[in-house]
């Protein structure tokens, strides 16, 4: 998955959930929906995550320094955090109390097909925001289904936005609904029941992104084809007689680090050692690009069988 796709699919929504927003407020002001507001409060949580998603990723292209020698890439984890914190408690929580509210005291709606309009059109522009990730996502997660995708995915801005258009059209729907049987039922309940059925969603959705960037934050390995692809560089190297073991480690996105002790033939000087090691981190590169940072370490195979 590359950055720049998950940037484009950002802004996408970005543009998106900027119209959106300003739209479900004017319909919120005429129709007194507790759905659309929830709704429109939902739309101005993502817009202002995909601020967030862009000031991380510019800040993240910091120049590496004394103090973060490795850079500052995973500060695009951080701000993807944040972003799980914004959604839970803006947009959840205050849709749970928003929808409580109103199934308590219910009111009756006003100019009710100008709410279902405007919820048509969101639903349209969200599925034009969720096509634009989806068509990033398709480029790298090959035969992945999209739970998978997003759980293996070490870039966070494409997953965010993808779970949030996820869940903002299935919030659509349920705002959709609840303002219909509404209106159909005369019971004002029926929109407080929609506007908790949203912010149930956007929890939800919060709470499984928040473990996915604080396991990020954490650091996450290379995924397992990659450090199968790792080990075949090296097993390839002439001067290495095998993997005596590999770890790996996402310090960003989109930079790995490789550590690894390979077993090397006991008569070779340190000249040969040398030329091998250069061989290998150069196999590596090929296989992994992102393999910014590689260390070998070469031992002796205390495994080898004797003369």
């Amino acid at each position: 998955m590359s950055t720049e796709g998950g940037a484009k699919a950002v802004l996408a929504a970005l543009i998106a959930n900027l119209g959106i927003a300003v739209s479900k407020f004017v319909a919120f002001a005429l129709t007194g929906s507790s759905s659309m507001l929830s709704e429109a409060i939902h739309s101005v949580a993502d817009s202002g995550n995909q601020v967030l998603l862009l000031v991380g990723g510019k800040r993240a292209r910091r120049t590496a320094d004394v103090t973060h020698q490795f850079g500052y890439s995973r500060v695009r984890y951080v701000y993807a955090f944040v972003v799980a914190i914004i959604l839970f408690l803006v947009g959840g929580l205050f849709s749970l109390y928003e929808g409580f509210h109103k199934f308590t005291h219910p009111e009756e709606l006003r100019d009710v097909q100008i709410a279902v309009a405007v919820l048509l059109i969101a639903i349209g522009l969200e599925g034009f925001s969720f096509r634009t990730a989806m068509r990033e996502a398709n480029k790298s997660r090959g035969g992945r289904s999209l739970l998978r995708f997003v759980r293996d995915a070490r870039q966070p801005e494409l997953p965010v936005v993808l779970l949030e258009d996820t869940g903002a059209l299935i919030g659509l729907v349920f705002a959709l609904f609840g303002v219909s049987m509404a209106t159909i039922t005369g019971d004002g309940r029926w929109d407080g029941l929609g506007a908790m059925a949203v912010g149930t969603l956007l929890v939800v959705i919060a709470v499984f992104l928040a473990f996915e960037m604080s396991s990020m934050l954490v650091g996450e390995s290379a995924l397992p084809e990659q450090e199968q692809a790792i080990r075949v560089a090296l097993d390839g190297t002439q001067s290495i007689d095998r993997v005596i073991h590999l770890k790996t480690l996402h310090v960003g996105p989109d930079e790995l680090l490789v550590a690894a002790k390979v077993a090397i033939g006991g008569e070779d000087d340190a000249a040969t050692i040398a030329a091998g090691i250069d061989e290998a981190e150069a196999a590596i590169r090929a296989a992994l690009p992102s393999a910014r940072y590689i260390y070998l370490e070469p031992d002796l195979d205390r495994l080898a069988p004797g003369p």
